[in-house]
Order: C-alpha cells, then structure tokens, then sequence
C-alpha cells in the first residue's frame, strides 16, 4: 500500500489502476457488511446461548456500529498526514482480532453469562473500529477520484455494503445449523481479499490537500457545533460502558457507578465541553450551519436504515416462520435491491436531484416500515420490496451531498457525516428498537395475566432509556406449554410495535429534505462544488458562519 506522488487527484477514467483501487474499496465496504449481517443473523443463538436481553442485544447490535465514529473521526483527522495505506492495515488488524475474540467468547466466558456479553461486546467494538477506518479511507478515496461525479460513484461504491450483505446473508443461511464460530470466520474472506488487493494500489492524493486548502479551514468546516454533536455521542455512550465493564475497568467503573445521576451527567458533560472547546479554539468556527443540519438528519436517517437492518432478521421471524422461512432472508432480500439499484443512481440522481431523491426515498421508506409492521403471510415480498426501495439511496446520497457542498471539509466533513449516522443508530436506534421490544412485552403481560408477569420478570435493568424490567429467559423456559404460548404471541406483537415505531424518522428526514430543497431554490438551485485555487486562496473564514444556511 503505497501513496500516490502527484500532485493532482486522479479523475474518472484516467487508468485502470484507478479501477483496481474502486475495486478493492468496493470489497473492503464488503468486509464491513459481513460483520453487520452475520451478527444480525446469529443474535438469537447468541441470546440463547447466553441469556442476553432484548436491549442487551440491542447494545451489542449497537456496539457493533458506534465505536465506527471513532476511528473514522480521528482518522480522518490524521490520514492525510499518515496516508491511506497505514490506516487500511489497521482496519485489516481490527477485522482479524475481532473474528479471533468472538470467535473465543464460549471458551473464555464458561458459562458466566456477564463475561460473555462484554466478550461480544469487546468483539463487536473493535470490529466497528475497523469498519470506520475502512470508510475514513475508502469515501475520500472515491471522492477525489471521481470529483465531477461524487454522488454517483458513492453510490456504487456503497453497493458494496448491501452486496455484502446478500453474500454474506446466504452463506451464513447456507450453512444452517452449524455452530455460529464458523459463521462468524466467513469475515476472513473479503478480509483477506481486500488486504491483499491493497498491497499493489497508489492512493491518490485527496481534493483537499491537491487544491492546497489548509488543514484548518477543514476543521472550520466542521466547525465547534459538529464537534459538539459527535464528542457528547461518544462520551455518553463511552461512559456508560465504563460504568456497566467493572470487569474490566473496576476503579473507574466503581466511581461511576457509585456517584449520584448528577454527578455522572456533570462528568460526561465537562468531558464534552472541554474537547468542543478546544477544538473550537483550535478552528475558530462554529461550523457551517448547513453542515450542522445534515449531521443532526443523519440519526433518524441512520436509525431507519442500519437501525432496522440490525433488528430485521428477528423483527420479521415470526412471520415468516410461517412461511418455513427464515427471519433473515427480509435483510437479503431488500440488500439484493439495494444492490442493484446503487449501480444504476447515476440516471436517477440526474433526474431528481440528490435532495429530491432523498425527500422521495423518506416517504417511501416511511411507508414500508409502516406496511412491515403490518403485513402477514406473502404480502412480506411486498412491504420489503417498499422498505428496501426507500432505503436504498439514504446512506451514500447523503454522503454525496456533503462531499458535494463541503469539498473544503476533505476527509472530514464526508467522514463526520457518517461516523454521526453510525453513533446516533449504535447508541440511540438500535437500543431503541429493543427497549421498545421490553418495556412493551413488560407492559402487555402485566395488564394480561398479571400473575404469570410476577412469575418471570426479572431484575430491573439500567440502558440509555432509563430501567426496564426484562423477562427473565430461564423462567420463561421452565412454564407450562400454554404460558410460553401468551408470552410468545405478546412478544410478536411488541416485534411490529417497534418498526411501526420507527416509520417516524423517516417522516422527520422528509420535512427536513423539503426544507433543504426550498433554501436551495431559493438560491437558484442545487449545484455541487468543486474545488478551484481560488478556494485555496479563500479556504478559511472567521466569525463562525456566514448566513443562515450557508453551504
């Protein structure tokens, strides 16, 4: 892996090398989704097998994608300096020893239900810190190669993520009932694959660097708010974990734990402000404000899509069980049309605008969720043919916009974004989707047969939510045939009450795309920038904004 020397990033069709590089950020993109659905498809084998919660799962899911915002933030922050190169190998490392952790969690857990949940918890962690280097390097890396074209050619690099979950999905369905160690080694696959394609590539050097804009006038474009928005995700989220590890970190989770609420909120907003302090000294910015607004669209529009994905596979179970089918083949299926309908954006994109096709997406995605939540029986195919329509193109759209309006921000502008989508879902949507799953399960058994709730409920729990009185697995398994049946019929229903739910963000995104759309037209319309030497020469601005919505 090596750097390129010039001066000027490459453009779309200047060599095939330049392909062989798309090609083998296509198939790391890959590694990243093998991760996300054989976790999707074993979280109930691991449930069973280690007692998990509903919302204990819903952090593990959540796990696997938050510490994603780390290393893409802080990479992106540094990889022009280290290169592309140096930060793939680590994104290599963090794939394999996260394979080899959660691969060993029965052997070094022995049954100690506790142990294995931060086992998985661990596993999952370091595999997110691979997956956000993965993209810190492979989004500008696309980006400045095909800088007249951003958001087509995001969009198909971003058919690797849905592509990986359809390959991944059938081979880990295809291999039903064998142990889910061996599912979760299928990783190694497009691991090795991608490392070894990236021996032989020249990265080229990005936009923003090739233009001459300063490394501060790309913190500027961030700004103090942005760094507000990630820094207070990751330490709410970061001190929680240190809290519940005591494992691990015993003193630091004893102070935690043992401090008052108040004094734990005081803790994590200090920490926050402090770092958004200095990073606003340091850029003397507030950030654009339409940059700002794009990473707040980002939670709901994360939460709909990777929220949901996590979630799916058991969500849909019931269902088609019916059918003889497997949960998982819902995620399949609509990442099969996701694939397909990435490669061909270009033409959709010039017809509606990335802002039109992202209000478009929102409704139809809305709409899905709400016909899932419904539907029984073959009329499945059609609610998630409308969900995977509507989520198609909300992750590398958005990406596309950003890298379109703020071509100043390089690396991390267009890695800010996605790293916010991926801690917004990892610490609010996917746990939300369980903790809705136990409080109404709680809830429902306890108006229904108040006597049988008393029987299996166990000890309340503490998440981001506040506490919630799970059912306890091991009382639940020891009832009489005909109680299992209540509790299973009031589980399904908590199943849709969640994705019905969810629709709401997607009606949130649609409001917030009309809006985005009429400051547009107010402007004359949608455009995307490119970089000139006269942006070098006027990169950095002071005072913090410049109008209401500047782009």
């Amino acid at each position: 892996m090596s750097e390129a020397s010039t001066n000027a990033p490459a453009e779309s069709g200047s060599g095939g090398e330049d392909y062989v590089l798309f090609w083998a950020c296509f198939i790391a993109l890959i590694a990243t989704a093998f991760g996300f659905i054989i976790r999707a498809l074993i979280m109930d084998e691991w449930g069973q097998e280690f007692g998990l919660t509903e919302t204990q799962k819903g952090e593990i899911f959540g796990v696997g994608l938050w510490p994603f915002a780390i290393s893409i933030v802080l990479f992106s922050l540094i990889v022009d300096k280290i290169g592309y190169g140096r930060a793939m190998i680590f994104a290599f490392i963090a794939h394999v020893i996260s394979a080899v952790v959660t691969i060993l969690t029965p052997t070094i857990a022995a049954g100690d239900s506790n142990t294995a949940y931060w086992m998985l918890y661990t596993g999952n962690f370091i595999v997110a810190l691979g997956n956000g280097t993965v993209e810190a390097v492979i989004n500008p890396v696309v980006a400045t190669m095909f800088s007249r074209q951003k958001t087509k050619w995001l969009n198909i690099l971003h058919a690797g993520w849905p592509g990986g979950l359809v390959l991944g999905g059938l081979l880990t369905l295809g291999m039903g009932d064998m142990n889910w160690q061996y599912k979760v080694g299928l990783i190694f696959i497009p691991v090795i694959a991608y490392g070894l394609m990236m021996l032989s590539c020249k990265f080229p050097v990005s936009e923003r660097v090739a233009a001459g804009v300063s490394y501060k006038a790309m913190l500027q474009e961030v700004g103090a708010l942005g760094c507000l928005i990630v820094t207070a995700l990751i330490v709410f989220e970061v001190t929680r974990v240190l809290t519940g590890m005591d494992l691990i970190f015993s003193e630091s989770a004893a102070f935690m734990a043992g401090a008052t609420e108040q004094v734990q909120l005081g803790v994590k907003v200090g920490i926050t402000l402090a770092i958004t302090i200095v990073y606003g000294l340091i850029a003397q910015s507030l950030g654009r404000p339409m940059f700002v607004f794009l990473l707040l669209i980002m939670i709901p529009l994360a939460t709909t899509e990777l929220g949901t994905d996590s979630w799916i596979s058991e969500l849909m179970e019931p269902e088609m069980a019916r059918l003889g089918l497997a949960g998982g083949w819902v995620l399949v299926y609509t990442s099969a049309i996701m694939m397909i309908l990435r490669f061909f954006a270009g033409p959709i994109v010039h017809k509606l605008s990335p802002l039109g096709l992202l209000a478009a997406s929102a409704v139809v995605a809305a709409c899905g969720l709400v016909f899932l939540s419904k539907a029984t029986g073959v009329t499945i195919l059609a609610a998630a043919t409308l969900y995977g329509f509507g989520k198609t193109f909300f992750w590398p759209t958005m990406l596309g916009v950003v890298a379109e309006q703020f071509p100043k921000g390089g690396a991390l502008t267009l890695n800010t974004t996605g790293g916010v989508g991926m801690l917004g879902v990892g610490v609010v949507g996917a746990a939300l989707l369980g903790n809705i799953q136990d409080k109404t399960i709680d809830d429902q058994l306890a108006k229904a047969d108040p006597a049988l709730h008393a029987e299996v409920v166990d000890k309340p729990e503490r998440s981001v939510f506040g506490t919630y009185q799970p059912l306890d697995p091991a009382k639940v398994d020891a009832l009489p045939e005909a109680e299992q049946e209540t509790i299973t019929e009031i589980r399904d229903g908590a199943k849709k009450s969640a994705l019905m739910t969810v629709a709401i963000f997607p009606v949130l995104m649609f409001v917030c795309y009309l809006i985005l759309i009429a400051y547009f037209r107010s402007k004359g319309g949608y455009e995307a920038r490119v970089l000139t030497e006269h942006d070098a020469e006027d990169a950095e601005f002071t005072g913090g904004v410049e109008g209401p919505m500047e782009a």
